[in-house]
């Protein structure tokens, strides 16, 4: 294991908070809401469509998680657990535009430099390539529950990458690139949970070709 890799805690070893702490802080009720930084910014900024994608993004991961838990493909787990921490940390260099004046913030968000991450991600992808079926068709969104939502998560991831799009100049270029490469990840990742669930995918037949209730 490389200094880079994140290790997931179990609730008993992550730091527990007072009860008393309160989740709303009345401060965004007039629509605008604060980066990293301390600037203050509309709701409907960019910043913000682009975060809240990210958010969106998690969770759905968190509930392809619960539909992978106690099935043939539950080892994949872990690493969508490990890329929910991730796009955590792409949230906060997100929040912190690179030419704030707080170096030390942009500092500390900075997003994997080295590439590493990305790495990572691109040996997932080509260790649950080996041994898929191969399509000469387009794949329909399917393969059974958990896959259908690693499905529904990538084209959340998509618009996740249209959302950074605007902030190119603002955010590091790592995090771009590791959420483009994330929705080829979770296309993969789909097509594998499929494949060990036993659930056959379908694919796109055109419409000459197709036989459906309505032709019958």
């Amino acid at each position: 294991m490389s200094e880079h890799d994140i290790q997931i805690k179990s609730p008993d070893e992550v730091k527990s908070y007072p009860a008393t702490i309160k989740v709303y802080t009345r401060t965004g009720d007039k629509g605008a809401s604060a980066l990293f930084t301390g600037e203050r910014r509309p709701k409907d900024d960019a910043v913000f469509e682009a975060l809240g994608t990210s958010d969106e993004l998690s969770s759905m991961l968190g509930l392809a998680i619960a539909h992978l838990e106690e099935t043939a493909a539950n080892s994949l787990i872990p690493r969508l657990e490990i890329i929910q921490c991730l796009l955590q940390d792409i949230g906060s260099n997100i929040a912190t535009p690179v030419g704030s004046k707080s170096q030390a913030k942009v500092k500390r968000t900075r997003f994997d430099p080295d590439a590493h991450h990305c790495t990572k991600l691109e040996n997932w992808i080509d260790e649950l390539s080996e041994g898929l079926p191969v399509h000469r068709s387009f794949i329909l969104p399917s393969g059974g529950l958990a896959a259908s939502t690693l499905h529904v998560a990538r084209t959340i991831c998509r618009r996740a990458e249209r959302s950074l799009v605007p902030l190119m100049e603002d955010i590091d270029k790592e995090s771009f690139i590791f959420v483009n490469r994330l929705s080829d990840f979770l296309f993969i990742a789909a097509r594998w949970v499929a494949m060990k669930q036993g659930v056959t995918e379908k694919i796109y037949v055109h419409q000459k070709g197709r036989v459906t209730e309505f032709d019958k």
